[in-house]
């Protein structure tokens, strides 16, 4: 039976199932009083998926409103496109501009890893071609519990698949991203992807359905039952020990069918027969309708019985409700509709009208031959709850602070030393991820410059001027934990200093905010204080937010993930031929240290392996030294005189130098500055392992006085594949490679 408007004024008092979609009791009766009446099945439906904190963000727009407080300028021009759109768009020089954004895709790949992970790609993905890009590179920050936790062996193997089964499919390069493993995330593993495009200014397109008779088309795969309520309300939700509270069906991708919707797409741009689009992620339909109609100048019309359907029982509230995949819509005006379907015919792509844009402010739907929904799509799509959620300064933070890891007792003796950085350099979190990445295509399209395991992934844009764009994404979850404020800033600073390192210049980021549940006021302060630290950090860096996502009710039972604020960073590099790569390459080259290592061990990497500790407070930092770090790679970049560079952050020097020596089976000798203990595991920020030849060592010394920069020879790159720290200990290289390499297959039980 059709629950239409009339039926919605005539019967008032009816019961619905409010709280079972989601909404809170309050928040239902703002609805009624919105409509004047009680919303029909349909009006509820809407509201309810649009009002998730997936897709409202009620629980974060008030905080996140200090990233506007940013110059919507890069280093490199102004922002074409910034947060409120559909992802961030900046010029790049030259008539280019490149546009980017992360988002998650955590509790439906927790509750189906394949799809969960499969389809939170196809979704970025779509969200940088309705930008009018054309989409070329992913990444992909995850996190998991530990390794050897027996949900991590169905999740994690589930999720690569899924993420390199739909990207390759795609024909998308993987570029980079992080893999990270901690108790917390038992249960709720964090599944974030980056996607970025290219684009010329003039493509730049906008989701807003303007021009009263232009007509509604949607196109891409048909409507069917999965991922109903999938990613806005399962996203909205905290998982008990057993299992998610709710199991909406996860949505189901099709790459190949999101492969023709991209060719098809960018044909039609390229026709210039768009006005507005709309990418159909979560929420589907509700989405879609409320968003383009809300962004534009007059309301819209649909009707839903000629949406083309999987599954012909659907009701009307599921048609709205179904998370789908690969499926656009576009506002046409009529002369071109005509050409609009010959295009997508010629791709094999469905295209239906399905509606117009409408004088007015109203969202009007029709089933049947009847109305089941009219509200004005500003009060579903942006006029939602906001809630100022409570926030308290954790009661245990005091005492975890003076739990320093500078207290720890630490190694003495030569063997000691050698014991702990082995012990660090085939733990999870810095084994090998090859077993991950070699599932991976990174060539594809060969615009690749850059790959994992770079610091930075870096693509080509112009093939003629060598144009390129670098990007990293980074966070230290414990850093986080110890300090928000100070964490995300760290988080930011390491994703500045790998893109930089690359002789890129930094210019902007996109971020995936990870935390436990807002209505935790512990939590809502964690959240709120790396929101601070991200914003003053931006403008120290003069690097402002283009967009991004938040992700919250990421927890199991009582215990909430660690604060994982993800920060991408995008640089732009003039030529990619002037990139710096990581990894020693050649004997007799020079090593040197750029920055100051001071005694900080706390949250640090030998602090987790060695003593299962976490406490104290994370290193200090100093941005006008990052500035002088860019000025200085740009300089060296260009003139190439470097060898090798390579960040160090979590792990230390010790872990920089082994992973500078298994890139290409290299040796090294290398006398440690001071302690030799503090040397080899502190984590201080700001700090950089390059080589040079000898012949350039008096340059790299001058350039780095030129911009204030310490630097200290460390010693030299040997062809022997040994490690030798004098007057400490000597690694073998290769067998040390082996253990590092066994890590993650070990555990997995594929060796």
């Amino acid at each position: 039976m059709v629950d239409t408007v009339a039926d919605a004024e005539r019967t008032p008092e009816i019961s619905q199932p409010w709280a079972e979609l989601g909404l809170k009791e309050e928040e239902y009766l703002q609805i009624r009083e919105i409509l004047g009446r009680r919303p029909t099945s349909c009006e509820l439906a809407m509201y309810s998926v649009m009002w998730s904190e997936h897709c409202s963000y009620k629980s974060s727009k008030l905080h996140l409103k200090r990233f506007s407080t940013l110059k919507p300028t890069t280093p490199r021009g102004p922002l074409l496109a910034g947060i409120g759109e559909q992802a961030g768009v900046i010029d790049i020089g030259d008539g280019w501009a490149v546009t980017f954004k992360a988002e998650s895709h955590n509790h439906p790949s927790y509750v189906e890893p394949y799809q969960g992970a499969a389809t939170g790609i196809g979704g970025i993905v779509r969200d940088i071609l309705a930008m009018g890009a054309r989409p070329i590179a992913v990444m992909d920050p995850l996190r998991f519990g530990p390794l050897d936790a027996p949900d991590t062996a169905r999740v994690l193997p589930g999720v690569i698949a899924g993420i390199s089964g739909y990207g390759n499919c795609l024909g998308l390069p993987n570029i980079g991203g992080e893999i990270v493993f901690h108790q917390t995330y038992v249960g709720n593993p964090l599944v974030n992807a980056l996607c970025v495009g290219v684009l010329h200014h003039e493509d730049l397109k906008q989701a807003a359905a303007t021009g009263i008779g232009n007509k509604v088309i949607l196109y891409g795969a048909t409507t069917g039952g999965d991922g109903i309520g999938g990613a806005s309300i399962l996203a909205s939700e905290t998982f008990t020990d057993s299992g998610p509270t709710k199991r909406p069906s996860v949505q189901v991708g099709d790459p190949f069918m999101e492969k023709l919707l991209i060719e098809c797409t960018l044909e039609l741009f390229h026709a210039g027969i768009i006005q507005g689009i709309q990418d159909l992620g979560a929420a589907g339909l509700s989405c879609a309708t409320s968003e383009l109609a809300s962004a534009g100048s007059g309301g819209m019309h649909v009707n839903l019985d000629v949406v083309p359907l999987r599954d012909s029982n659907l009701a009307a509230e599921e048609i709205l409700m179904s998370e789908s995949q690969e499926r656009m819509m576009a506002v046409v005006t009529p002369e071109n509709v005509d050409q609009f379907m010959e295009i997508c015919a010629r791709w094999d792509v469905s295209a239906t009208v399905v509606g117009e844009v409408i004088a007015g402010d109203r969202l009007h739907i029709d089933w049947h031959g009847q109305r089941v929904v009219d509200v004005d799509p500003k009060t579903v799509a942006h006029d939602g709850p906001v809630y100022d959620r409570p926030q308290s300064r954790p009661s245990w933070l005091d005492q975890t602070q003076l739990d320093s890891a500078e207290k720890l007792p630490r190694p003495t003796t030569p063997q000691g030393l050698k014991d702990d950085l082995l012990a660090v350099i085939t733990s999870p979190n810095h084994a090998d991820v090859t077993w991950v990445t070699r599932q991976y295509d990174h060539y594809v399209r060969g615009n690749s410059a850059m790959v994992q395991p770079e610091d930075a992934g870096m693509i080509r844009i112009d093939e003629e001027t060598g144009l390129g764009v670098a990007l990293s994404t980074d966070c230290n979850s414990r850093f986080t934990y110890l300090d928000p404020y100070q964490g995300a800033q760290l988080s930011l600073a390491e994703a500045y200093r790998n893109v930089a390192i690359t002789g890129a210049e930094p210019v902007a980021i996109t971020d995936c905010l990870n935390f436990g549940s807002p209505e935790d006021p512990e939590v809502m302060w964690q959240f709120v204080e790396a929101i601070k630290g991200l914003v003053h950090g931006c403008h120290e860096l003069g690097t402002p937010v283009t967009g991004g996502n938040v992700s919250f009710y990421n927890k199991t039972g009582d215990v909430a993930i660690l604060p994982t604020p993800s920060v991408g960073m995008l640089g732009v590099i003039d030529n990619v031929a002037d990139r710096v790569r990581s990894g020693f390459t050649s004997d007799g080259d020079v090593i040197f240290l750029i920055g100051t290592t001071k005694e900080e061990l706390s949250g640090s990497s030998w602090a987790e392996v060695v003593h299962g500790h976490l406490g104290g407070c994370p290193p200090t930092l100093d941005f006008d030294h990052h500035h002088q770090l860019t000025r200085y790679f740009q300089t060296a970049s260009k003139t190439r005189i470097l060898t090798s560079a390579h960040d160090l952050s979590d792990g230390g020097l010790g872990v920089g130098l082994l992973e500078s020596c298994f890139r290409y089976g290299k040796g090294a000798e290398v006398t440690l500055p001071g302690d030799p203990f503090v040397a080899l595991f502190s984590e201080s920020s700001g700090r950089v392992l390059i080589t040079s030849s000898a012949a350039n060592q008096l340059a790299i010394e001058a350039l780095a006085s030129r911009y204030g920069l310490p630097i200290t020879v460390l010693g030299v790159v040997r062809d022997a594949a040994q490690l030798t720290i004098t007057d400490q200990f000597t690694l073998d290289i290769n067998e040390v490679r082996s253990a590092w390499e066994a890590t993650i297959p070990a555990a997995l039980g594929l060796v």
